[in-house]
């Protein structure tokens, strides 16, 4: 009986795959899933809408009021703990979203430099959660600790038009800006740099970068992506989630991997806004939330609709 339990640990230790930290664990856990890899879930938080410290600071994932928890460093470093003293330490991912508070952030960073230490091919996907359209969701200490400290040590950085201006202090106004904002972050660290949403004279762009040696000038490109007359809870999340396992198949394609993120993102929208339709609720009046297990065939096998446009 010692000897298979050995042998059933040694088996996990082998085929652990994604380590994610995630407030939207479903829409993050179900998306690999669908792609057939398997994961662990940790929360960072387990609440909706905090208020952050009793102060004005808010953790806004979209919904009116809030109840729950934020995980603090020193929780999050006890789980890692058990996973070590029972050999569950060897990952080949690790996919971060919101992290509400400093000293979680920081502990995270300690669990980059455990798991390199075990693996150091891991692969650190951060979606730098701050905030949108000129508003901080998280206290403003976090921005220089995002800044200074994860962008060195992420393999890819997926922050949306807002947390790039943050992370580069550059205002992005044009495709240009967008670009260029790409390089400023490829010499901070990141080899792979998507800029998920960037809203340019009222139309909607992905900007993807890949530097693929570093000094050399990046492959970079955008995706032209429809705008939906509905606001949905958790897309952030979704596209990153997406992107970390299209990239993995395509790993020297990101274009090819972006691709199939937005086409997959955008099959599970379209279902979303159907179903509600269908069931005669206005899309406008609130927000909606996703329906992943029924779009579990447009994530697996996405019609590629949205194609990436190389810049020269």
């Amino acid at each position: 009986m010692k000897a298979l339990f050995k042998y059933v640990i040694s088996l996990l230790y082998k085929l652990r795959q994604i380590f994610m930290f995630q407030i939207y664990n479903k829409k993050a856990r179900v998306s690999q899933q669908c792609l057939l890899y398997d994961s662990s879930a940790c929360n960072s938080i387990a609440l909706f809408n905090a208020v952050l410290n009793g102060d004005e600071h808010y953790a806004y994932i979209g919904y009116p009021t809030f109840k729950g928890q934020v995980l603090n460093g020193q929780q999050l470093w006890e789980l890692i703990e058990g996973l070590g003293a029972n050999n569950l330490l060897y990952y080949t991912h690790l996919l971060t979203g919101y992290i509400g508070s400093v000293s979680f952030l920081n502990t995270v960073l300690e669990v980059v430099d455990k798991l390199r230490s075990i693996n150091p091919k891991l692969t650190y996907v951060c979606d730098p959660v701050m905030g949108d359209e000129g508003k901080l969701y998280v206290p403003p200490e976090l921005v220089s600790v995002y800044r200074e400290k994860v962008v060195p040590v992420a393999s890819m950085l997926t922050p949306n038009q807002f947390e790039a201006e943050k992370l580069t202090g550059f205002r992005i106004a044009s495709e240009t800006d967008g670009r260029e904002a790409c390089k400023m972050l490829h010499a901070a660290g990141p080899p792979k740099v998507v800029i998920t949403s960037i809203n340019i004279n009222g139309n909607l762009l992905l900007i993807g970068s890949h530097q693929k040696e570093k000094g050399q000038s990046p492959e970079q490109f955008n995706i032209v992506i429809p705008k939906i007359p509905a606001y949905f809870t958790g897309t952030g999340d979704l596209m990153t989630a997406l992107l970390l396992g299209w990239s993995n198949k395509y790993p020297d394609s990101l274009d090819t991997a972006a691709e199939l993120a937005v086409s997959s993102l955008q099959a599970v929208l379209q279902r979303t806004l159907t179903d509600y339709l269908s069931a005669g609720y206005d899309p406008q009046s609130s927000s909606l939330e996703i329906r992943l297990i029924q779009s579990q065939d447009g994530i697996r096998n996405p019609d590629v609709k949205f194609k990436a446009e190389k810049y020269n």
